[in-house]
C-alpha cells in the first residue's frame, strides 16, 4: 500500500491548510466584531472546532505521508478510542470482561491486520460472522446471565460500528481501481473530506437558516434547513473534486450525495444512543468536538457504503 504524493495531492494538502488558515482568521475577526453573548458563544464554539481541525488534519496528514500502513494504524487507534467511549456508556459486568479483552486486543487488531494484508474475504466476514459468534460464546462461558442479551448486543453493536464500519475507510487503499494505481489515498481523502465538510456545512446552514428541527427529541440542533443546505453544498464540493477520483463529475456528485446522506443518518443514530444514555457527548478527547465517536459518527455509516459501491462499480 505505497501511496504516491503527486502534484494533485500537494494541491489538496495546500488547499486544506489554506482553508484552515482562512477559517482561523475569520473566527478571530468575528470574535472581535460581535457583541451579543449568544453570538460570542457560537464564535467560541466555532474557534474550538477550527483548533481541533488543525490537530486532526496534521495527524491525518502525517499518517498519509507514512504510506498505507500509517493510515491503517491511525484508523485502528481511532477505532480503539471510539470503542472505548462506546463501551464506557454501556456499563458491563464481570462476566463481560474476558469478552471485552478479546474485542479490544484480539478482534480489533486482527480486523486491521486483514486490511493491511489486503485479504478482502476475511476482512468482510471476520467480525459479522466469527466475532459475532465468539463474543456471546465467551460471555456465556462466564456464567453470568443477568441481562445477558442486552449486554452482548451492546458489545456486538459497538464492535460493528466502531471497528468493522470504520475499518472500511483505510480499506479503500486496497481497492484495485483500474488506471488508478498508487492514487487510492485520494479516494480516502475524498471520503473523509466530504463527510467532514458536510458536517461543517450542516452546522453553518443550521446556525444561519435553521428553524425546523429534523428530530427534536434526538438531535435538537439538526434542522431541515441545515440538512438540505449542508447536503447540497457538500455534494457540490464532492462533485468539484471529481478530478482526484476515478469518477466523472456526475458520478462524483452521486457518490458525494450518498456519503452525505449516510453521514447525516449516522450522526442521527449515534445521537439517539447518547440521548438514551443521558449524555451530551461520547467523551472529551477532542476540545470543541467531544469524544472520538462524536467526530467519526458520520464516517462510521458512510465508509462501508462508499467502499462497497466503489468496489462494485469501479473495480
Amino acid at each position: 500500500m505505497n501511496l504516491v504524493i503527486d502534484r494533485q495531492m500537494e494541491w489538496l494538502i495546500g488547499g486544506i491548510l489554506g482553508l484552515l488558515a482562512l477559517a482561523s482568521v475569520v473566527t478571530w475577526v468575528l470574535s472581535r466584531c460581535v457583541n451579543s453573548e449568544s453570538a460570542q458563544a457560537t464564535i467560541q464554539n466555532l474557534a474550538a472546532r477550527v483548533r481541533a481541525w488543525w490537530m486532526m488534519v496534521l495527524v491525518f496528514g502525517a499518517a498519509m505521508l507514512t504510506g498505507g500502513i500509517g493510515s491503517v494504524l491511525l484508523f485502528a487507534v481511532v477505532s480503539f478510542l471510539a470503542l472505548r467511549e462506546f463501551i464506557t456508556l454501556t456499563p458491563s459486568r464481570p462476566g463481560d470482561h474476558r469478552a471485552l479483552f478479546l474485542v479490544f486486543f484480539v478482534i480489533l487488531p486482527l480486523q486491521y491486520y486483514w486490511v493491511a494484508i489486503k485479504w478482502y474475504g476475511m476482512f468482510t466476514i471476520f467480525i459479522p460472522v466469527y466475532a459475532y459468534l465468539l463474543v456471546p460464546m465467551r460471555s456465556a462461558a462466564a456464567g453470568d446471565t443477568t441481562r445477558f442479551l442486552e449486554r452482548t448486543a451492546k458489545i456486538q453493536w459497538g464492535l460493528m460500528v466502531c471497528v468493522y464500519f470504520v475499518s472500511h475507510a483505510p480499506a479503500l487503499l486496497t481497492l484495485p481501481v483500474p488506471h488508478y494505481q498508487g492514487q487510492n489515498a485520494k479516494l480516502l481523502f475524498f471520503l473523509v473530506f466530504v463527510v467532514q465538510i458536510s458536517d461543517v456545512l450542516q452546522y453553518v446552514w443550521g446556525k444561519t437558516c435553521g428553524k425546523h428541527p429534523v428530530a427534536p427529541h434526538v438531535s435538537p440542533n439538526k434542522t431541515i434547513e441545515g440538512f438540505v443546505g449542508g447536503v447540497l453544498t457538500a455534494t457540490a464540493c464532492g462533485a468539484a473534486l471529481w478530478w482526484i477520483t476515478p469518477f466523472n463529475p456526475w458520478q462524483a456528485a452521486g457518490m458525494a450525495l450518498l456519503i452525505t446522506l449516510m453521514g447525516f443518518f449516522g450522526g442521527l443514530v449515534m445521537s439517539a444512543i447518547k440521548r438514551d444514555r443521558g449524555v451530551k457527548d461520547y467523551g472529551a478527547l477532542i476540545p470543541g468536538h467531544g469524544g472520538m465517536m462524536d467526530r467519526i459518527d458520520s464516517l462510521c455509516f458512510a465508509a462501508p457504503v462508499f467502499f462497497h459501491v466503489t468496489r462494485y462499480y469501479f473495480t
